[in-house]
């Protein structure tokens, strides 16, 4: 996009690549001189391979294919550049002396590439061989044919391993960013669907694309995403979470207000639903923008099962983090301030089993909060053949050590291990890491004033909620501002054919012209009532039966 091309050339007019106008002495009419820019520039880098030619045959000129071992698709060099430039000279004009001619004519007649253009300006060629291109120059030509062979090792389609199901497909996103703008055009096969490419990062000159679907999505959302991805200013992009950072409306926030998924049927559906999809070259995670605070609680299965299955696994999810937020401090609550609460034979077991633990309820949840934030950051750094198995077999042999000792109580043991496998039943990682930084504060309050400290952080909190937003859409929407029609699929998934149209299938079907003549599944058995309830029916009976009895 042109705004794209614009913020590429300030970056490299920042970094010193180019001048004015895009063009240095970079590239001359010389050959040799080019080459020997290119080399300089690039540090004489051994994995830069220049293969130099003698295009034309008889009136034969000097020529060169330069690109980048291991970004370059070698099969594609080989074969389509240079093999095109050697097969064929007989195509060249006979005024080769004239370089822009000879150019022409490679794009037109000689190149066997879907892709290929040219290029006068200094910084779009070095970005280019750096991109994995391969530049084309002739002696006594000023600009080169830029030819699409990128290439090199990547990682194949593979399922999501953050983002798992059990019904629903099993691509995930990988590192390319063509691949995933494919595995999404797989999906949404509509004009509609708007890309534009940008770069960002004035060193790594990484490669971001914005999807969106037009008409479905808002100009002034379009307009903000596409004007805060230009004013990026950084000199390296190497993940989705670096963009992030820089777009989000608030950073001040445990609540992530942007979205990322790892699976292209997740962004191809909140495309259909008017949001923006930004893709960033050299990481499977997109963002999905804008975001509210219940769409971290969605999960792709929860539209492949049955809708009575996606309610109760959402609720599930909901009270999850409910006692992700609350389970530790409403326990050291009720234990040190407000006993009364707890029922007589409940109590007298609690207190037999503190008598002999040294430390006070909210120490003791300080502790093992610790030891399991430790375990759990362990099974993840370790080996993936021994961390799981070292961080459940450090939580049972902790677990007990510490009961054993007198250290912990074990009432208070089955309250923390509860609250962390909580953790694990939120679908969004950055929601569940929300909460386990919240939860913290909230065993702060309780441990100092009981149920009255928890319920001032819980307004707290809610406040803090409605003040945020994403790319200006309220984080608490639908509930607020209250819309009763966007209730569809926040905390209850309705049936499909209900947020779609209010109809019922079967009434959806008897709209349609032929409903009479075409039924499926359990209609078919009841086709000759259906016939028989008007004319045309009962006349198709009587033909039917003179058929029989010939």
């Amino acid at each position: 996009m042109s705004s794209g091309r614009r913020n590429m050339d300030s970056q490299a007019e920042a970094a010193g690549l180019t001048g004015r106008g895009g063009r240095t002495s970079g590239l001359t009419e010389d050959l040799d001189e080019t080459i020997l820019n290119i080399r300089t520039e690039l540090g004489e880098s051994p994995d830069l391979k220049v293969r130099r030619l003698q295009i034309g045959g008889e009136r034969s000129v000097q020529a060169a294919a330069i690109h980048i071992s291991g970004l370059a698709d070698p099969a594609a060099v080989n074969e389509f550049v240079i093999g095109s430039l050697l097969a064929e000279p007989q195509k060249l004009p006979e005024s080769a002396a004239n370089p822009a001619r000879i150019q022409a004519v490679l794009l037109d007649g000689i190149l066997e590439l879907g892709d290929a253009e040219v290029t006068d300006g200094w910084n779009d060629l070095l970005l280019a061989v750096l991109s994995g291109d391969t530049a084309v120059l002739i002696e006594g030509c000023m600009s080169a044919v830029l030819c699409d062979t990128k290439g090199g090792e990547s990682r194949s389609v593979e399922e999501s391993s953050s983002q798992m199901v059990v019904r629903g497909p099993k691509d995930g996103f990988v590192e390319s960013v063509a691949t995933n703008i494919s595995l999404i055009r797989r999906r949404i096969k509509s004009p509609k669907l708007r890309l534009e490419y940008t770069r960002v990062g004035t060193e790594t000159q990484t490669h971001v694309a914005m999807l969106y679907m037009k008409e479905l999505a808002g100009k002034d959302l379009v307009e903000e995403v596409r004007s805060r991805l230009n004013k990026i200013a950084i000199d390296e992009v190497l993940e989705s979470g670096f963009i992030e950072e820089l777009i989000q409306d608030k950073t001040f926030t445990p609540f992530p207000t942007i979205f990322n998924s790892e699976r292209p049927d997740v962004a191809a559906g909140n495309l259909l639903e008017g949001r923006v999809v930004i893709i960033i070259d050299g990481t499977p995670f997109v963002l999905i923008l804008p975001a509210v605070f219940t769409q971290f609680f969605q999960s792709a299965e929860d539209y492949s099962q049955r809708f009575d299955i996606a309610i109760l696994m959402r609720l599930v999810r909901y009270v999850s983090f409910i006692v992700l937020l609350l389970g530790p401090s409403v326990y050291i609550a009720l234990t040190t301030y407000h006993y009364e609460m707890i029922p007589t034979t409940l109590l007298i077991n609690l207190l037999s089993q503190r008598e002999t633990v040294p430390f006070p309820a909210f120490v003791e949840a300080l502790l093992m909060e610790g030891a399991f934030e430790i375990l759990r950051e362990a099974g993840v750094r370790m080996p993936r053949v021994i961390g799981q198995t070292v961080s459940v077999v450090g939580a049972l042999i902790l677990g007990s050590a510490v009961v054993e000792a007198g250290i912990i109580t074990p009432i208070m043991v089955i309250v923390i291990a509860l609250t962390g496998i909580a953790s694990f039943a939120i679908p969004s990682y950055n929601m569940a890491i929300a909460g386990r930084i919240i939860r913290f504060g909230f065993l702060l309050l309780g441990g100092m004033f009981g149920f009255y400290g928890i319920t001032l952080g819980l307004i707290v909190l809610v406040a803090h909620m409605n003040s945020l937003r994403s790319f200006g859409i309220p984080y608490l929407s639908p509930f607020v501002p209250l819309s009763v029609k966007g209730q569809k699929d926040t905390l209850l998934r309705l049936p499909l054919w209900l947020m779609k149209s209010g109809k019922t299938p079967a009434q959806l079907r008897k709209e349609m012209p032929d409903y009479k003549r075409v039924t499926t599944g359990h209609e078919a058995a009841l086709a000759p009532l259906i016939r028989n309830n008007d004319a045309a029916g009962r006349k198709q009976d009587r033909e039917d039966g003179r058929d029989e009895e010939k």
